[in-house]
């Protein structure tokens, strides 16, 4: 069993107020001011030395708030930095964990009319605004992103679109392969489904009304949280449409190509994406061999077509499914540490 790590976090932790006006006017009304949770490393405030900025994505149904919790027989990210730290592995840095959350259990960072412009907010807001209150050195050169899941993925999207603004990108277990992550839950979606007369709308209001959320009811949410991300219909109740018949479980498949649309497997055929990628200082991916959501296969599809156009990468596949893999940030945070200036 791991030992339980003591130490409390040895630097400064705080939180600040960002607005981000490309979600405001998201169809579920969530907050388009957002809290980000910041974690200055230890000596900041007696010193006046500026450092390199790391960005934190969540996972799905997580938060940037929840990052920085006790956990039992592990360790917050900040303890976890301290520690990279503390042996060499890495130097100091400010981390920023931004609170991305939405009604319908999380984000995956991309711009949708019905969650909001998530996208747009991390590639082109949220540092401007982190900039101006600390110390962060200034330039793409001196910034990382990284996160586990949807985070990972939204992480890489920033990588395939906005490398600007990024020397350093980690996916941990990021989605990719949406024919083998999404389409083959369709089915269940349509039995969930038919118990609220296959209404989406109704099945939210039901899930908001519970005294509990059920774990059943967290895959359903799910597709409905990736049916708004990728394909929103802002004619529809909370822009949720389903790429799929409810009473025949056929899917449509104009619909379902504006999904593909997001899939890296899809977008890195584009020149304009392999370009992006290239001008990464590091691009770090990995995922478990036996990861239950089957993103091995899109994960190994997904270098394969980065080593055929000759874009470096680092990737790394390990013993292990997709929870509770934190772990796996000794591997990435002192590679993305080296790649920056």
């Amino acid at each position: 069993m791991p030992r339980h790590g003591y130490a409390r976090p040895q630097g400064t932790l705080l939180e600040v107020l960002v607005d981000a006006p490309s979600v405001k006017d998201n169809l579920l009304g969530d907050p388009w001011q957002r809290t980000v949770s910041v974690y200055l490393p230890p000596g900041y405030e007696q010193s006046d030395a500026d450092y390199p900025l790391f960005v934190d994505l969540a996972a799905y149904t997580s938060s940037g708030l929840k990052r920085l919790s006790w956990t039992a027989y592990g360790e917050a990210v900040p303890q976890r930095v301290d520690r990279l730290v503390a042996e060499g592995k890495m130097g100091p840095a400010i981390f920023a964990f931004p609170d991305a959350f939405t009604r319908l259990g999380g984000n995956q960072y991309v711009d949708s009319v019905a969650l909001g412009g998530w996208e747009t907010f991390i590639a082109r807001d949220l540092v401007p605004q982190l900039e101006s209150r600390f110390r962060i050195r200034k330039g793409r050169e001196h910034r990382a992103i990284y996160g586990k899941s949807s985070g990972g993925y939204g992480a890489l999207i920033q990588g395939l679109r906005h490398a600007d603004q990024w020397a350093a990108v980690a996916c941990h277990s990021g989605d990719i392969g949406f024919d083998l992550v999404y389409r083959r839950e369709f089915v269940a979606l349509c039995d969930a489904l038919a118990r609220v007369d296959g209404k989406p709308a109704a099945f939210f209001e039901r899930f908001e009304a519970a005294p509990k959320v059920r774990g059943s009811d967290f895959h359903v949410l799910m597709l409905l949280a990736m049916a708004a991300s990728y394909a929103p219909d802002p004619a529809a109740p909370l822009g949720i449409s389903i790429p799929v018949d409810l009473h025949t479980a056929e899917v449509d498949e104009a619909q379902w190509q504006r999904w593909l649309a997001h899939d890296p497997l899809q977008i890195i055929e584009d020149s304009a994406a392999q370009a992006q990628l290239r001008s990464l200082a590091t691009l770090f991916i990995d995922c478990g061999s036996r990861d239950q959501y089957h993103l091995h296969y899109g994960a190994r599809r997904f270098v394969q077509k980065l080593a055929a156009a000759g874009i470096e990468h680092r990737y790394e596949e390990f013993p292990d499914n997709h929870s509770s893999i934190d772990y796996r940030l000794d591997a990435s945070l002192p590679v993305l540490y080296a790649a920056l200036g």
